[in-house]
């Protein structure tokens, strides 16, 4: 082979071989293009997953943080003394179980109360008192400043105030009765306490069994349960009871209210030598006296009559006049009236409001088992006969007796203790015979005309049927102790029986004597005569009260009631007003307001329209118009219009009055609607008092136990501040003369024209004064005043 055939078969296998290392390279790069693709691919997801992770973990580490703040915000939130539920009790117990503790109930505030620091504490609150920043809050810390310092001087410590240890009562005060048939009847507390001891034990047993702390807990719970239940049951919808319903009493039960220990045994007690007895009225005693049993007498002065059976030698020895009382016989009776003319009584009726409330009498022995008390003391008692009882009290001592006699007894006792006005005045049946002894009756009368030359004649002529007791007569001499006046006295024959009771100073009335005159006449006496002459004056009133009363044989029945014939136009008329008033207020021209306060100002006109026709078609003389007037009836006129004219505007359990009235009376009878309306005030009324005497009787209470500490040992305090009593002022409907009588000046009174001194400083304003301030035109007066 030459040169050139070696250069072509290099040349060849250098083409061949570049053709081969080009298909080879064409292979190798088909070949590595998938692999590229893959890789391409696998470094796409790889990135892409790291930003995932890095993504996750920058929320991760965020959600750490936030979780971290929030822990860590928990973990500081948690103060001491701070009040945590059940459930988030457990949910912190499991995440921070050993960095803070927690406790339940009683057990928790005995250890904070153990740990607490009182000189700490007082400084704290000493700081905050100075420099608080608001007033609610250094009043609240001085509140606490209190209690802390208590603690302080007294040395006791907080946690004294958690009962560790229960002390158990005696068992005489829990006892236990057996019954018949082998029962036994116990107290309640040793319900209570056996609750208390059960659980106590089944706590203890169970912390020795290492009960789970979910059981020791409920245990823990049932057991404070039993402790305040044997405190005090009254907790309601938790209260303990046995069988049968009935609530158990407690310990405080026991202890608190009307019938507790400290009012019932310890403030109240009983007292020997008393006894209580259903009252009745004593028409015929004096106002001195009241009627006293036999039986209750002979008990109640039983030393006394024994003292007195041995001292007259009745009986040998106690024993022997003892038996000589439980015969009866009849010395025993004698000895009882000496015994009694030395003592007198105390009659007291519950409830004793003021100090008339007790009062002493001179016992009159009376048959049967009631106490007779003088009509004219009810006032003071305020008692009535429809079942009322009574108290008696037997002073013992000599002082006791004395003191009976002298500030006590019920003639030393007329004047109320309020205002000063006397108490003791004759009332209904009374009134109504004195009213009907003074009226002056139309018609003629058996006597018209006659004369006579003293009060004396005209009661021996009346008394022999000769004259009329409403007979118009003529009288010479009308005064005991005066010369007759020159002209004699025209009156009537019942007038000249009155005037026969009283003393000379108060003659001659020559008017018809209502209650209300009848008192002033009463307290007249009081003034100018004393005390003395007003006790004999009302029981004379009385006597002829009582007496002319019964001969006036006044009665009532339906025929006395007249309706009056124009009540129907009345009403008419005021309906059609009524309705004009509805039409202006639904055309817009009248308010609401205005539309109801017109309604009801239209139907009280008709209301007194009414009431004016009823009086004027009533006998002036016939019984219904005697009873009203005279005072004996309570309201006058007032019921007296419901009865025969119409009832009227009632009002709702609010106090807003219905306008809607009642028209018919009591006489034609109500329809159901109005008897409904009617009932509505009613209820409420009696609702209302029966409120106001609980609230009048705590207040008392409340009162008593503040100033029960408080003595007055001071004659005078030297104080020149008072209280002004003004004219103007309206103060329960008194005038400024009532307001001042018995009032002490606080500075001197004096004429305004002649600069006279009526009443110096520390004077006493008596009804002279008054008069005298009135007749001056003083419209202030400062008196002196405890308030």
């Amino acid at each position: 082979l030459g040169r050139e055939h070696l250069t072509m078969l290099n040349q060849i296998v250098q083409e061949e071989l570049e053709a081969l290392e080009t298909r080879i390279q064409a292979e190798q790069e088909e070949k590595l293009k998938p692999l590229m693709a893959d890789l391409q691919h696998w470094q796409e997801a790889t990135e892409e997953e790291i930003a995932r992770i890095q993504e996750q973990l920058g929320k991760d580490l965020e959600a750490l943080r936030s979780n971290y703040e929030a822990d860590r915000e928990e973990l500081l939130g948690l103060a001491p003394l701070q009040f945590l539920n059940e459930a988030r009790l457990r949910e912190l117990k499991s995440k921070w179980g050993q960095v803070f503790k927690a406790g339940m109930g009683a057990e928790a505030f005995y250890e904070i109360l153990r740990d607490l620091d009182l000189d700490k504490l007082s400084k704290e609150l000493w700081h905050e008192v100075r420099h608080g920043s608001s007033k609610q809050r250094r009043k609240k810390a001085t509140r606490r400043l209190r209690v802390v310092e208590a603690f302080r001087k007294s040395g006791n410590r907080p946690e004294w105030m958690i009962l560790t240890v229960l002390p158990v009562i005696p068992p005489d005060l829990r006892p236990m009765v057996q019954l018949d048939g082998g029962r036994f009847a116990t107290s309640d507390l040793n319900d209570l306490y056996r609750r208390v001891i059960n659980r106590s034990n089944r706590l203890k047993r169970l912390r020795e069994l290492g009960a789970p702390d979910v059981i020791i807990r409920n245990e823990k719970r049932m057991l404070q349960e039993a402790v305040d239940s044997l405190i005090d049951n009254s907790q309601r919808g938790k209260a303990v009871s046995r069988r049968g319903h009935r609530q158990l009493k407690s310990l405080s039960d026991m202890l608190k209210g009307k019938k507790g220990r400290f009012r019932r045994n310890l403030l109240g007690k009983r007292v020997d030598y008393s006894g209580r007895s259903v009252i009745v009225v004593g028409p015929k005693l004096k106002l001195h006296q009241c009627g006293l049993p036999k039986e209750m007498a002979l008990e109640l002065y039983r030393p006394f009559v024994i003292s007195k059976l041995v001292q007259y030698n009745y009986a040998g020895n106690v024993k022997a006049a003892k038996r000589i009382i439980e015969r009866q016989r009849p010395e025993v009776w004698e000895v009882l009236e000496e015994v009694i003319k030395d003592r007198p009584v105390l009659l007291n009726r519950a409830p004793t409001l003021h100090r008339l409330g007790i009062q002493a009498f001179e016992p009159v022995l009376v048959e049967g088992k009631a106490i007779q008390i003088h009509p004219l003391v009810c006032a003071a008692f305020n008692a009535d006969f429809d079942g009322d009882q009574m108290a008696v009290h037997i002073p013992l001592s000599e002082k006791a007796v004395e003191e009976a006699r002298k500030l006590m007894l019920s003639t030393k006792n007329l004047l109320k203790p309020a205002d000063g006005q006397p108490i003791v005045g004759p009332t209904k049946d009374m009134c109504l015979g004195v009213y009907y002894l003074t009226m002056d009756t139309r018609g003629p009368h058996k006597g018209d005309g006659k004369v006579f030359v003293d009060l004396d004649e005209v009661e021996m002529a009346y008394n022999l049927g000769r004259v009329d007791l409403h007979a118009r007569i003529k009288v010479g001499q009308v005064y005991e102790s005066r010369p007759a006046s020159p002209e004699p006295v025209e009156t009537t024959v019942g007038r000249c029986l009155f005037n026969r009771i009283l003393p000379d100073e108060l003659r001659f009335i020559d008017e018809p004597l209502d209650k209300g005159k009848l008192q002033d006449l009463v307290a007249r006496c009081y003034r100018q005569l004393g005390p003395e002459a007003t006790t004999e004056l009302v029981d004379r009133i009385k006597d002829i009260g009582f007496r002319f009363a019964t001969r006036s044989g006044v009665t009532i029945a339906i025929g006395d009631l007249t309706i009056p014939p124009e009540k129907q136009q009345i009403l008419e008329e005021a309906t059609a007003q009524v309705a004009e008033v509805e039409r202006q207020y639904r055309r817009g021209l009248l308010t609401e307001e205005e539309q109801y306060a017109r309604t009801i100002d239209l139907w009280s006109r008709a209301r007194e329209r009414v009431a004016e026709a009823v009086s004027r078609v009533l006998d002036p003389d016939g019984p219904v118009a005697v009873m009203a007037k005279s005072g004996a009836s309570k309201g006058g006129f007032g019921p007296i219009t419901q009865l025969a004219g119409m009832r009227g505007l009632m009002a709702d359990p609010s106090g807003r009055i219905i306008p809607l009235p009642i028209r018919s009376n009591l006489r034609e009878g109500l329809s159901a609607l109005e008897y409904f309306i009617s009932t509505h005030g009613s209820r409420k009324g009696l609702a209302d008092t029966a409120l106001r005497t609980a609230d009048a009787g705590y207040l008392t209470r409340r009162l008593v136990d503040v100033v029960q500490d408080v003595i007055i040992d001071a004659h005078d305090c030297g104080t020149r501040s008072g209280i002004w009593i003004r004219r103007d002022d309206d103060v329960g409907g008194q005038t400024m003369a009532e307001r001042l009588v018995g009032r002490v000046a606080a500075a001197p009174v004096v004429h305004p024209e002649t600069g006279e001194v009526i009443v110096d400083r520390n004077e006493e304003i008596d009804e002279e004064a008054v008069e005298a301030i009135d007749a001056a035109g003083i419209d202030a007066v400062y008196v002196r005043s405890p308030m």
